[in-house]
């Protein structure tokens, strides 16, 4: 830095040395050392050309000023004529002035008086040398002789050195002076115009003035570059860069300008030569041209100067800027590494398992990889700073630091890792040795559990299982830990006490499978070496068992079966034998069948160890992220932080996660923990907290919300903030992620335990509380595919709880739809996903999956639905096991589904037929309280399936309100009040089926229940008459009451079409072709009995659950009635 001042000092103080110099020459060209003044100054005076000069030469050189005749010359104030001969007597070189000057006064045409005064005047104020002064005297006679004789008698008068020719004629004038040398009103030959003089003059010393004044400016401009002060910063520095050359430019671009001004100059002079090649420029015009190539050359030198000063400075400002630029980014890249060796500090875990030190060691690799990046950033920055250094630049003594510092960091980032690397590795070959003799172990438990304990009873058997004994223990040198003190000797740098004392837990299960191998042995060298008389089996008395190590009926019942699922299922046979023939082979067979039950209650109650420290951490991290995330969101020092799209999303975001939180503390853990002695009863723990874990399945349901909200805001500050507070390593997402992973390792931790405990008392109820958590799977599973549907109008929870939901190839072929929307056949089949409700089945399609996460979850487009009160279905469709039908209205809409394979047909119809069956139950519950609160006057108890409808109710209150005839229309009011006739193949409305229709249907179906007269009379004879599909006799004549009742004859036959409200019965008369509404008790049944296999019905008030059909098979061998399956 100091040489660089130094030297830039130097090329300034150069700089000005040479620009001074310019000035000097500029003055000395323009001898404005001696007189300075120019001929801008005294214009006005030298255009009056009382005297000139021509640029004639005397001849010895001397130069020639010219005193035209001029009448007025006495009148010229002193001042004016003393800058005029001052200015001309300049102009010349200082080497022709130094000779003096010959003046040529041409008075021919004024007095002797004027001439003497002019003469005297000249003389008293000529301010150079003279070397002569011819004198053209009046040509008139008089004023001839008079000035002869003045002369001789006043010679003295005029004092001058230099002598003074008085001359008669203008050939006297040649006489001393060349006609060459003399103007053409002197009788000469120079071409002189006073005009293109002054013009010339006037732009010279302008072009020289100028010449200064850019010496002047540079040297100023210089000056100023060099005092400027270096800015601390890039932006800075760049500005002062751009604001120096801008103004660089701009002095560079007036120095251009003034060339150009001096080469137009010295063209002008050159121009009688451009016009007339053989014209010879006098010496002025010499003089002015030298004096031009002489300003343009001081020009040039000046320009010269500046340009070697400005390449200095711009090449320190340029370094200056490099070395801003390498500061920054040195500030960047050491804060970046030292994150990165902050962050490497944190990595001290050095895992708990296997499968955590291998995803430790690839969380470092990662880590390292990312890390790279700012490491590879350091190492390009050292390079560029040693480049610099290389190129001479002036702040070596701040560079060179700073990249040896890079340089010690990127070394010491790679010394860490590699140490992290090492520790990990030797951790991972820790835990494999400790994993190899776990597995040993188990395998070492498994084939002690697995050696049938009969075959061992004979000596044969005995040294069988001695030898698989053996031949294992011979594997125990290469898999088992054998010194603990070496073990902590060779690990003694990542040995902590987690670990310590779980290499302590291992050598522990390895010194006890070790002892249960020993007493094994011992137990098969005695059988082994037994008395030749075989053990004979004696059956057990019932009084005498021994007792189980789980006296529990599921164990009893294991014994007596057995048998054994994957070779685990102890034997139970020798727990069986008599007290009194107990001997030491039986002792022996207990013996080994302890060892048994001790190693699976060792794993038991290492699954009830992993289901408890899971637990525990789970609601740990729960806490954490309710209490450093969530409520930190209210928290108001954290509010500059929130984003406006996550302000008061906190619920969207965490759903209920809280709710989840306080029922893991508070109950869920605490109960668990009581198990912890009896690990195979912890099924129960899950039997009595099943309703809670309904919580998982809102909280799924919001998933999607958080995680569309998580995406939007988690480059929040707030986020950051609140990771860097929890020292967490993984960021908000992954935590949210928790609970999802926590519903979902619950099923796999009771399939574990249930393995082991098969024989156990809680086997059975760890069977069910696992089925309970794969329901709660599958429920969550399910709602996030009911969520997913959109372009339903209604309520989904009014649709009843979801039963099952897939896709489907449906084919459709509605037979009897209504005309303006009649469906032909379609041959291809639909890609349908099905949703299965308590009281509708809805038809979706499915659309591409798209996004990321949860978003990459299928959307459903809803299509249309099926109320499960007008459903049928028919179980088997010929040529496909695979395939059913759902029909609805009577066969009206038929849709052929066929399943992906045949258990997913059999599951969906057995499910439809309990939602059928339910509703007929219902249906039947509902039928019998409506006719025992007609009769008794009694209140209507509400079903737990179902409640009645709400049109049966409607028609009941208003049958009690009235009391009218039930055989008249009129006891229905007006004719307005009558219930509209139906639309057939509306998807909700109440159906009916006729005969045709009971004659084509083989499956389960949808219609109103028949109650017979005899069923009528048993349950009281009060309640309305109920729809039986079919025909039926008017027995009381039917006058039209209105515009949809119909009129008919006692005797007419009708087809029942649909069941109304109040009583009220839709029929076709057959007789006429009309229809409309009749009262039910004005008709008398004509055909009661269908041709279809088990008609069973329900109503919901005219609107029946579903008519339920096993199929085609078992059609019209049963002839059945809905009255008789009832009883």
């Amino acid at each position: 830095m100091r040489f660089w001042l130094r030297n830039e000092d130097m090329a300034l103080e150069e700089m000005v040395q040479r620009l001074n110099a310019v000035s000097r020459h500029t003055d000395e060209i323009m001898h404005q050392d001696i007189v300075p003044l120019c001929a801008a100054d005294i214009q006005d005076q030298l255009k009056k050309r009382f005297a000139y000069l021509s640029g004639g030469r005397g001849k010895d050189g001397c130069p020639v000023i010219t005193f035209p005749d001029y009448p007025t010359f006495s009148d010229i104030p002193d001042k004016e004529f003393q800058n005029v001969m001052t200015y001309l007597t300049s102009v010349p070189s200082l080497q022709d002035a130094g000779i003096g000057f010959i003046l040529v006064i041409d008075r021919r045409q004024d007095k002797w008086t004027s001439v003497k005064a002019s003469v005297l005047r000249i003389a008293a104020s000529f301010p150079a040398n003279l070397q002569l002064v011819l004198v053209l005297r009046p040509t008139g006679f008089f004023q001839r002789t008079l000035s002869d004789i003045a002369f001789r008698f006043s010679r003295d008068d005029f004092k001058m050195k230099v002598p003074i020719i008085m001359l008669s004629s203008v050939p006297e004038l040649h006489g001393y002076i060349d006609k060459s040398q003399l103007t053409e009103d002197l009788g000469g030959t120079l071409d002189y115009c006073h005009t293109r003089w002054l013009c010339h003059r006037t732009a010279i010393e302008s072009f020289a003035l100028m010449v200064k004044q850019t010496a002047q400016m540079l040297q100023s401009f210089g000056t100023e570059l060099a005092e400027t002060e270096l800015p601390n910063d890039a932006q800075s520095t760049s500005l002062v860069l751009s604001a120096h050359t801008e103004k660089k430019d701009k002095m560079k671009e007036d120095m251009k300008l003034a060339l150009q001004e001096g080469h137009s100059i010295l063209e002008s002079i050159r121009e009688p030569l451009a016009r007339n090649p053989e014209y010879s420029l006098n010496q002025d015009q010499l003089d002015n041209q030298t004096t031009v190539q002489r300003l343009l050359a001081q020009l040039s030198e000046t320009e010269a100067a500046f340009d070697e000063f400005w390449a200095k400075h711009q090449q320190k400002l340029e370094q200056c800027l490099q070395l801003r630029h390498f500061e920054q980014n040195f500030r960047e890249v050491k804060v970046a590494l030292d994150g990165v060796s902050q962050k490497i500090s944190t990595f001290t875990d050095v895992g708990n398992s296997l499968a955590h030190v291998k995803h430790l060691l690839k969380d470092l690799a990662n880590f390292e990889e990312k890390s790279n990046v700012s490491v590879e950033k350091a190492r390009a920055l050292s390079l560029e700073g040693s480049q610099l250094i290389e190129n001479k630049h002036y702040a070596v003594d701040s560079i060179h630091p700073k990249c040896n510092e890079l340089q010690h960091l990127c070394d010491r980032f790679a010394a860490e890792i590699g140490k992290r690397r090492n520790l990990l590795n030797k951790s991972l070959e820790l835990h494999g040795v400790l994993e190899t003799s776990m597995k040993w172990c188990d395998e070492g438990i498994y084939l002690l559990a697995s050696q049938p304990v009969d075959k061992c009873q004979s000596q044969d058997g005995a040294e069988a299982a001695l030898q698989e004994i053996e031949k294992f223990l011979e594997t125990s040198a290469e898999n088992k830990i054998q010194e603990l003190n070496k073990i902590y000797k060779e690990y003694e740098s990542i040995l902590n006490q987690d670990l310590m004392e779980h290499v302590q837990k291992v050598f522990q299960k390895q010194e006890s499978t070790e002892e249960m191998f020993h007493r094994r042995q011992v137990s098969l060298k005695k059988l082994a070496a037994k008395q030749t008389r075989p053990v004979q089996p004696v059956a057990p008395r019932p009084e005498v068992f021994t007792k189980s190590p789980c006296p529990s009926p599921g164990i009893r019942r294991g014994s007596e079966n057995s048998s054994s699922s994957e070779g685990n299922v102890l034997r139970r046979g020798s727990y069986r034998r008599a007290k009194s023939e107990m001997s030491e082979n039986q002792q022996v067979r207990s013996g080994s069948t302890g060892d048994e039950e001790e190693s699976l209650a060792i794993l038991r109650r290492h699954v009830m160890n992993e289901l408890l420290e899971t637990e525990r951490a789970y609601v740990e991290e729960l806490l954490c992220v309710l209490e450093g995330y969530a409520a930190e969101m209210d928290n108001p020092l954290m509010m500059h932080l929130i984003s406006t799209s996550l302000q008061n999303k906190k619920d969207v975001l965490f759903g209920n996660m809280e709710e989840i939180y306080h029922f893991h503390n508070r109950i869920f853990l605490r109960e668990l923990e009581n198990y912890i002695d009896c690990p195979e009863l912890v099924g129960r723990c899950f039997l009595g907290r099943m309703e809670e874990f309904q919580v998982y399945e809102k909280y799924c349901q919001n998933k999607p919300r958080s995680e569309s909200l998580w995406r939007q805001c988690s480059d929040c500050p707030f986020f950051q903030e609140c990771q860097k507070k929890l020292d967490h390593k993984l960021s908000l997402d992954s935590y949210l992620l928790k609970p999802v992973q926590r519903i979902t390792k619950y099923q796999l931790l009771l399939k574990e335990m249930l393995k082991y405990s098969k024989n156990c008392e809680g086997a059975e109820d760890l069977q069910e509380a696992l089925s309970s958590i794969l329901g709660i799977l599958k429920a969550v599973n399910d709602s996030m595919h009911l969520i997913a549907i959109t372009g339903y109008d209604g309520n989904l929870s009014d649709l009843g709880k979801l039963l099952m939901q897939g896709s489907f190839s449906v084919w459709t072929d509605h037979k009897k739809g209504h005309s303006k929307v009649k469906d032909l056949a379609r041959f291809k089949p639909m890609q349908r996903h099905l949703f299965l409700h308590e009281k509708a089945v809805l038809f979706c399609k499915k659309r591409e999956e798209n996004g990321e996460g949860y978003e990459k979850a299928p959307s459903y487009s809803y299509k249309q639905s099926l109320s499960m009160a007008a459903v049928g279905i028919t179980e088997n469709v010929k040529g496909d096991n695979k395939k059913f039908e759902i029909w609805y209205n009577a066969r009206e809409e038929v849709y052929i589904i066929q399943a992906p394979t045949p258990e997913i047909k059999a599951a969906w119809v057995n499910e439809i037929r309990k939602v059928l069956t339910s509703q007929l139950q219902a249906f039947r519950e509902a039928s019998q309280h409506r006719a025992l609160e007609q009769s008794q006057s009694l209140p209507l108890p509400v079903s737990s399936h179902t409640s009645p409808s709400r049109g049966n109710t409607k028609a009941v209150r208003k049958l009690e309100e009235r009391k009218t005839d039930p055989l008249s229309l009129e006891g229905y009011g007006s004719s307005a009040s009558l219930p509209k006739p139906p639309e057939k193949g509306k998807g909700w409305s109440k159906t009916s089926h006729s005969l045709e229709a009971s004659e084509d249907n083989d499956g389960w179906s949808s219609a109103e229940e028949l109650i017979n007269s005899s069923d009528a009379e048993e349950e009281g004879g009060a309640g309305p008459r109920k729809l039986v599909p079919g025909k039926y006799t008017v027995v009381v004549d039917q006058e039209k009451g209105g515009p949809d009742a119909l009129s008919a004859k006692s005797g007419d036959t009708v087809e029942v079409i649909h069941e109304g409200d109040e009583g009220l019965w839709y029929v076709r008369n057959l007789s006429t072709g009309q229809e409309g509404w009749v009262p039910a008790g004005s008709l008398s049944t004509l055909i009661g009995k269908s041709k279809s296999a088990q008609c069973l019905s329900s109503s919901e008030s005219g609107t029946g659950s579903a008519l339920l059909s096993n199929s085609s098979s078992c059609s019209e061998s049963c002839n059945t009635t809905f009255s008789d399956l009832k009883g």
